[in-house]
């Protein structure tokens, strides 16, 4: 594998133009709605509960159903956007959401607001996998990095607002209020990207679609997720289970097979013979195993073992995402000098130790802001370094025009990884007992700091030393 190709510019730091700065501010106001309403809904989860009182794995499916969808049609997105043309296909994205925000808002009972959440879901593919790509060709090569951390602080700064304002808007009024939140955002978005935001596309896309590889990659990605979202209800022995994850697995080498004939193929194989993203992927696996669930298991923790309430859970959260979105912008800057290597293994390694503090230091008496707020500051430390950095890390040697599907990629495989935990950790405190309990929260934590570890040594291990500069220079 390479570092880079030999048509990559080796240039300095280059100055940013003001059409590129705009164009952050439209993406990054979406990438801070899409985190709002993820941290959010993890504060709401035990209010949905309540109101429409179901049991805990059915309403995973509110999370779970949203991650499935993302994860199916990343990669068909991606291909679309670079074929289309990456605004064309950003902007009805961001529209669908809004309208997926609202009906979610306004759901009568839990079957129809996981309806919403899938097409919630369908935009959310859209914008993530377009997200970037619509941006970043604005930018320098060289300055990438910086953007991608920007965008990171955007999302930290969301994920500020997600737990503060959304148990706020809980208390005050009601869960709906969340995804109401979302509508304006998306409105303010749909009036300023056709302004702002440039069109670009990959010149070599000839606009045909796999009309084989599709379906079977869809199929695949969708058969997967669904058989790991199940496990935590139907069991993991169960034949269902098994049956669906075989079928999926199956589909893998009938899709890859396909990519390898086919001239526009769903996946790029050829992304991977990129050092940097290949070990990107992997390491960003077992990231997305801890990230969300991570966070899942903070709020029952707060809520349903502590019993807080839910102004003060926000309270308590909103401390280490803080740290993250001043971290974040400047890890950016970093990476574009020094490389991605470090900066994600030492983050992930934050992330480890603060989930291990917890188990060694939290017990069933409340330390909100004597043990919980200290040792979460660390986790944003790591959050600030990594979670705008991988996807930096991502794409820091592919040519402008694979950003699209090499960004589909990329997130497919985290958004698999983000169902995955959540399913896991769901599991571990059900299993501990009928009740949220102490030692099923320890367990998830256990699981967690686990799969951050082995993130921290993926990336360390495999990822290319230097800045995607020097690499490019070397070539």
């Amino acid at each position: 594998m390479t570092g880079s190709p030999t048509g990559t510019a080796g240039l300095g730091l280059d100055p940013i133009p003001r059409r590129a700065w705009l164009a952050l501010l439209v993406s990054t106001i979406v990438v801070f709605l899409v985190v709002i309403d993820i941290s959010a809904v993890n504060v709401a989860f035990p209010s949905i509960r309540k109101d429409f009182e179901v049991s805990p794995s059915e309403l995973s499916w509110i999370i779970s159903a949203y991650n499935i969808v993302v994860g199916a049609l990343l990669m068909l997105s991606g291909r679309l956007a670079d074929s289309i043309g990456r605004r064309k296909v950003y902007l009805p994205g961001v529209a669908i959401f809004g309208l997926g925000s609202m009906f979610c808002a306004l759901a009568p009972g839990a079957g129809w607001l996981i309806a919403a959440r899938v097409a919630q879901a369908i935009g959310g593919s859209i914008t993530l996998a377009g997200g970037f790509a619509v941006m970043l060709p604005e930018f320098p090569p060289t300055r990438r990095g910086t953007a991608i951390g920007i965008a990171g602080a955007t999302g930290g700064l969301g994920a500020v607002v997600g737990p503060v304002v959304g148990s706020l808007l809980i208390d005050v009024f009601s869960w709906r209020a969340i995804f109401w939140l979302n509508v304006p955002l998306c409105v303010l978005v749909l009036f300023l990207g056709p302004r702002l935001l440039g069109e670009s596309r990959d010149p070599n896309a000839t606009g045909r679609i796999d009309p084989v590889g599709v379906p079977i990659g869809t199929a695949a990605v969708a058969l997967l997720m669904f058989g790991i979202v199940q496990s935590e209800s139907w069991g993991i022995g169960d034949a269902r289970v098994i049956g669906l994850v075989v079928v999926g697995l199956a589909l893998m080498p009938v899709l890859l097979w396909r990519c390898r004939v086919h001239p526009e193929p769903l996946i790029q194989l050829e992304l991977f013979h990129y050092r940097s993203f290949a070990s990107t992927n992997l390491g960003v696996s077992f990231y997305g195993l801890a990230f969300t669930a991570g966070f899942l298991t903070n709020s029952l923790f707060l809520q349903e073992v502590w019993d807080l309430p839910v102004r003060e859970v926000g309270l308590a959260l909103a401390p280490s995402p803080v740290l993250s979105a001043i971290v974040s912008p400047i890890t950016g800057r970093w990476a574009d000098r020094v490389g991605h290597r470090w900066l994600l293994g030492v983050g992930c390694l934050s992330l480890a130790l603060s989930y291990l503090l917890y188990i060694v230091l939290l017990d069933s008496q409340p330390q909100v802001w004597s043990v919980f707020v200290p040792v979460s500051l660390l986790g944003g430390l790591g959050v600030g370094l990594t979670v705008a950095t991988w996807s930096s890390a991502g794409v820091s040697d592919i040519p402008q025009a694979k950003f699209g599907v090499a960004g589909a990629t990329f997130n497919t495989l985290r958004q698999a990884a983000y169902a995955l935990g959540i399913s896991v950790v769901i599991t571990l405190i059900a299993a501990a007992g009928e009740d949220t309990t102490l030692r099923g929260i320890r367990w998830a934590y256990v699981w967690t700091a686990s799969a951050y570890v082995v993130a921290a040594l993926a990336v360390m291990l495999t990822f290319p030393a230097g800045s995607a500069r020097d690499r490019a220079t070397a070539s």
